[in-house]
């Protein structure tokens, strides 16, 4: 599975001490890295025995983190730790990784697979991802060049992506006692359909307003939501207004802050609300924007715009 995802610049080959790819093509790169994992999601993975997709998760994670400063995905590298090796188990999760690679033209250069007995519980395991990408340094997005008047662009989730997911397992299972097979009426799966759906990549709409020259910085909403960060993109002293019903909260999200009467900024900052990455582009550029968009078939909001941070305060609903 490794070996179908290998590109022209992997030089070993599966087995060897280290990985070893030949980067050509550039001028004066920089090279973006990232690590990551899946987090508690693993845990839905164990409980209903799903395990072919969370590999997937974890790739299009670290390949949105890298992408969002221009980066284009070269290698991964996965760690898989566990008790005693389930060969089936530990093959479904490499064909995610595998598949994932392969969706988003990066090799899956090695990793580690270790069996530790006594140190995880019987059944489960432990998944890490490391992405190495590489950008023309000129080409860096890093947001400087955002300014007060430009306008955000939401791309929608599919769910929870990776993050999330004590909280909702907590409120889901143990507070209102679902079942993972359980079918609720606000939602068109199964519990353990909705927790499992895929994290996106958005690698493509991406590099499409990236290579466009329209994109002055991408923000991935992960753990901390839009509230947090989406002023990691941005210069000192800017903020944002989020603009309130510009986009469709997905309902999860409304079954979840039902359940656990979560106070409102808890559950903006906990959860992506149904908005997976951020663009910033100027004002005159939206419509050339949506272009590209709406030829990738990419539904996209105008959710806001960036405004001079207000008393410290870099995010506000409006």
């Amino acid at each position: 599975m490794a070996r179908k995802t290998f590109t022209s610049g992997v030089l070993t080959d599966i087995g060897s001490f280290g990985g070893g790819f030949r980067l050509r093509g550039y001028r004066d790169p920089v090279l973006v890295s990232s690590a990551d994992g899946v987090g508690t999601k693993l845990k839905l993975a164990f409980l209903t025995g799903r395990h072919s997709t969370i590999g997937e998760d974890l790739v299009n994670h670290c390949v949105n983190d890298i992408a969002v400063q221009g980066a284009t995905p070269l290698f991964f590298l996965d760690y898989f730790a566990v008790g005693k090796l389930d060969a089936r188990v530990a093959a479904d999760v490499i064909s995610g990784i595998a598949r994932g690679c392969k969706a988003n033209g990066c090799a899956l250069i090695g990793g580690e697979t270790a069996e530790m007995p006594g140190f995880y519980a019987p059944g489960e395991y432990d998944l890490a991802g490391f992405i190495v990408g590489a950008v023309e340094r000129k080409r860096l997005l890093t947001g400087a060049k955002i300014r007060s008047g430009d306008v955000l662009i939401g791309l929608p989730s599919s769910g929870l992506h990776t993050n999330g997911y004590s909280l909702a397992r907590k409120l889901l299972f143990e507070v209102a006692g679902h079942a993972p097979d359980a079918r609720l009426a606000e939602l068109e799966s199964t519990v353990a359909d909705e927790l499992l759906k895929l994290h996106r990549s958005y690698l493509k709409p991406l590099r499409a307003l990236d290579n466009a020259g329209l994109l002055k910085g991408a923000a991935h909403i992960t753990g901390g939501g839009i509230t947090d960060n989406t002023p990691r993109i941005l210069p000192k002293g800017l903020g944002v207004r989020i603009d309130l019903g510009t986009w469709p909260v997905l309902p999860i999200f409304d079954v979840l802050r039902k359940i656990g009467q979560i106070p409102l900024n808890d559950w903006r900052r906990t959860f992506n609300l149904g908005i997976g990455m951020i663009f910033v582009v100027s004002p005159r550029k939206l419509s050339e924007a949506g272009r590209i968009l709406d030829t990738l078939k990419e539904p996209w909001y105008p959710m806001g715009a960036v405004i001079p941070a207000r008393r410290g305060e870099r995010v506000i609903y409006e």
